[in-house]
């Protein structure tokens, strides 16, 4: 199953943190999701093991859906005063909760892990 496109930007805009480089074509983005456009406030959640790992939440919206998301996810990676910055292998096993609130409601999506945590069998025999 693939990744909404809006769960796809959460984790793009962290990579983009991690790998030092720009990958969000955001002019392509806004002409392919007009509604990429409309001011709409998220909240990024990550979690780590089940656990809370970092969250951003904009109250008012002042920004793009674009612009929120990128901001947010980047801020609950690296800039959430109660945890220290997101690092790659943490990233790669995190999940990422998406929250919009619109004036129809509240939407919640969730989007797993990267690399699901495997517990390795013992006698593994494959070195």
């Amino acid at each position: 199953m693939s990744r909404s496109v809006l769960l796809q930007l959460a984790r793009d805009s962290i990579q983009e943190v991690l790998e030092s480089a720009r990958t969000i074509n955001k002019r392509k983005l806004l002409d392919e999701h007009p509604l990429l456009n409309d001011k709409i406030a998220t909240t990024v959640n990550i979690y780590l093991d089940s656990k809370l790992r970092g969250s951003s939440s904009t109250k008012i919206p002042s920004f793009s859906l674009l612009e929120d998301i990128i901001r947010n996810a980047k801020i609950a990676a690296f800039e959430d005063k109660n945890f220290t910055p997101l690092t790659t292998s943490e990233y790669l096993h995190s999940e990422i909760e998406l929250i919009i609130t619109t004036q129809e409601g509240i939407m919640s999506e969730k989007d797993p892990s990267i690399l699901r945590n495997k517990t390795p069998l013992p006698n593994d025999a494959s070195e």
